[in-house]
C-alpha cells in the first residue's frame, strides 16, 4: 500500500509541474486524505438503463471495481466524456474478461438532459441516479471533480483517486493496478480489421413509423481483438417503393 501511495503521489506531482506550490500540497493532501479509505455505499441501490428502465444490478465483491461519481455542477456533457468511458470500458472488458465493474453515480440537474446524452452516446450501462446525493453524504467526496472518481479493491477502499478519462498518468495507474500492462493495453487499443457478411440488406416496403430489424453479421479478419464500441446506419436508399440500409460499426 505505502509503495503505491508513494507512485500516485510522484505520478501527480509530476503531472501538475506547472501548478504552483498550494496546488501540489493540496493534490498531495487529497491522495494522503483518501488512499485506503472505505467508500460507504447507499443501501437499496437502483440501477437504470438510459436513466429509465430499472435493471437488476448488484454492487459486486470483485477484486477491482471503478466508482464514478457525477454532481449537478457545470457542463454535464463535459464531464462525463461518456465516449471515452465506452472506449476504456470495453477494452478493459476485453483484456480482463469483464471482471471488473465500472460503478456510476449520477447526482444530475436536469434528469432529462443526461437522458438524451445517454441516448445519443448509446451508453446502455447500468447507472445510478441519486436524487438525493446520499453518496456524498455518506462519504463527502473532495468539491473538485477530478477526485470524485476512485479504484476500489475488494473491500471497497481506495486504491487509486482521480479520473482516469481526464488524466492519463491516472489511466496508466488504473490499468498498473488491476493487471493491464502497457503493452496488452496498447495491443488490445489498435485497431482491427471487421467485415460484415453482406453490405446491404433489402427490409422491402416500410410504412411510415414502421420499425424493422435486421441483423449484419461481423467478422473479425484481423489479429487484434475486436470490440463494438458502437454502431450507427449510415443510409437509407429509396428504390421503387422499397428501403435499403446499410449499417457502419465502430471499433
Amino acid at each position: 500500500m505505502k509503495n503505491t501511495t508513494l507512485i500516485l503521489l510522484s505520478l501527480f506531482l509530476v503531472s501538475c509541474h506547472s501548478a504552483d506550490k498550494k496546488k501540489k500540497e493540496e493534490i498531495t493532501r487529497l491522495v494522503t486524505e483518501w488512499q485506503g479509505k472505505e467508500i460507504v455505499f447507499p443501501k437499496d441501490i437502483i440501477f437504470t438503463r438510459f436513466a429509465t428502465d430499472t435493471v437488476d444490478y448488484q454492487v459486486s465483491e470483485s477484486e477491482y471495481k471503478v466508482l464514478i461519481y457525477v454532481d449537478s455542477v457545470g457542463c454535464t456533457s463535459c464531464k462525463l466524456q461518456l465516449l471515452k468511458w465506452k472506449e476504456l470500458i470495453a477494452y478493459t472488458d476485453s483484456l480482463t474478461n469483464g471482471s471488473v465493474p465500472f460503478l456510476f453515480f449520477f447526482h444530475p440537474k436536469d434528469i432529462r438532459e443526461l437522458r438524451y446524452l445517454f441516448k445519443i452516446d448509446e451508453f446502455d450501462l447500468p447507472i445510478c441516479i441519486d436524487t438525493e446525493d446520499e453518496l456524498i453524504r455518506l462519504n463527502r467526496f473532495p468539491v473538485n471533480m477530478t477526485f470524485q472518481t476512485f479504484l476500489l479493491n475488494r473491500d471497497n477502499k481506495v486504491v487509486v483517486i482521480g479520473n482516469p478519462i481526464h488524466n492519463l498518468s491516472v489511466k496508466d495507474l488504473y490499468l498498473k493496478q488491476i493487471g493491464i500492462t502497457n503493452d496488452q493495453f496498447a495491443q488490445g487499443a489498435q485497431k482491427t480489421t471487421a467485415k460484415a457478411e453482406v453490405d446491404e440488406i433489402d427490409m422491402g416496403t416500410i410504412e411510415k413509423e414502421e420499425t424493422k430489424q435486421v441483423i449484419f453479421k461481423i467478422r473479425n479478419e484481423g489479429s487484434n481483438p475486436l470490440v463494438i464500441v458502437g454502431t450507427s446506419g449510415s443510409h437509407v436508399r429509396q428504390t421503387t417503393g422499397r428501403t435499403r440500409k446499410s449499417a457502419n460499426a465502430n471499433s
